[in-house]
């Protein structure tokens, strides 16, 4: 049984333990999961990863029960609002409770930005709306704008969910041609750059001030989900793939113990054969300029906003992400692990399964 006393049980806080019950599903059998995301299907070998269940302190998590979230949430809509991992948590949601009613009737609408999988018999939209700066992002003669202090647009589609889980994070530290944005509008101004903690914060600010002016708290519940973390090597990796955000780092560096064989054989350790995760029940996070910015922002907002702080327990899953099993790379891509390795997203049935029965626990328990 689960204690709804949050005192003695400290959700995020715990260990990861083997369980063969696991996974929750079976990839074969979700007919939502994105090419990029479907690890099994793109030839991933070992299948260790997937049965790990998360152990937190003092209390044993519920099993998540499709059934029983449908008819919770009978006529009701969740919307997840964020960056490409809440499309990972999204379509991780989906393929759970199918798990539990393969038959009922559904429909799946995907476009872009919104996209809505509908459990028809129960009046239930599962909706991911992407807003990776959260924030609006225009494009004005050619050039893509990320207005700090402006959210309605972007806005008018969350209003009339009854669940909005949020997250935002990663998309922040881009560099190069990962760079979402070729200006940052602020205050009147435009910007080539800025400190990115700094504008990461104004947009939380003004995503804040959304919540509080537009959600009705009588029917509408908001999460906010904290930084999913990378496994990419700093020293090398940042270079290649990831940046710095603001003057903290975005990325975990390992101590050589930590990474598999498989791993360290490479110039450059990622997740690539990684196939375990890592040990213990606390890992200082590398987060934590981001983590203090989420923190200050959500304690000063009026409407009750949910932490779900995911990060610690899933940077000890270096072995979740894809790496180079994913559907969408090319054969040069998948023999050049050390360059191509997708050490951000995670593999599904995998890690978002973990988020969900979270999400799950804190939204019926």
């Amino acid at each position: 049984m689960f204690q709804t006393n949050r005192t003695t049980c400290a959700l995020f806080a715990g260990t990861w333990v083997r369980d063969d019950t696991y996974p929750l599903y079976q990839y074969s059998n979700c007919p939502v999961i994105d090419a990029e995301f479907n690890c099994q299907m793109s030839g991933r070998p070992d299948s260790g990863y997937l049965k790990y269940r998360w152990q937190p302190l003092n209390c044993q998590l519920p099993r998540f029960d499709g059934l029983v979230f449908l008819s919770k949430m009978r006529g009701k809509t969740v919307m997840f609002v964020g960056d490409s991992l809440g499309r990972n948590q999204f379509e991780s949601l989906i393929c759970m409770i199918l798990a539990a009613n393969p038959q009922t009737q559904t429909q799946m609408n995907r476009a872009m930005p919104l996209s809505t999988f509908k459990f028809l018999e129960y009046g239930v939209s599962i909706s991911y709306f992407r807003a990776p700066f959260l924030v609006d992002v225009d494009v004005m003669q050619g050039k893509r704008i990320v207005k700090l202090d402006d959210i309605a647009g972007n806005g008018n589609a969350w209003r009339m969910a009854d669940v909005l889980v949020f997250n935002t994070g990663h998309w922040w530290g881009h560099e190069g041609s990962l760079r979402g944005w070729d200006l940052i509008q602020s205050g009147g101004k435009y910007y080539q750059d800025m400190d990115r903690l700094v504008a990461m914060e104004k947009g939380l600010r003004t995503w804040a001030n959304w919540v509080d002016s537009n959600v009705d708290i009588t029917r509408t519940r908001v999460f906010f989900q904290s930084a999913s973390p990378d496994h990419y090597n700093k020293r090398v990796q940042d270079a290649l793939l990831r940046p710095h955000l603001g003057t903290g780092p975005m990325s975990l560096t390992k101590s050589p113990n930590e990474w598999s064989a498989a791993a360290t054989a490479t110039t450059a350790k990622n997740c690539y054969g990684e196939t375990e995760p890592m040990k213990g029940t606390t890992y200082t996070s590398t987060y934590a300029d981001q983590m203090g910015v989420v923190n200050e922002v959500i304690r000063e907002m009026h409407v009750p906003t949910y932490l779900m702080d995911i990060t610690m327990l899933s940077e000890l899953r270096k072995d979740g992400h894809p790496s180079i099993y994913r559907g969408d790379f090319s054969p040069s891509q998948r023999a050049n692990p050390q360059k191509s390795a997708d050490c951000s997203h995670w593999c599904l049935p995998g890690l978002p399964d973990t988020w969900n029965e979270l999400f799950y626990t804190v939204l019926f328990y």
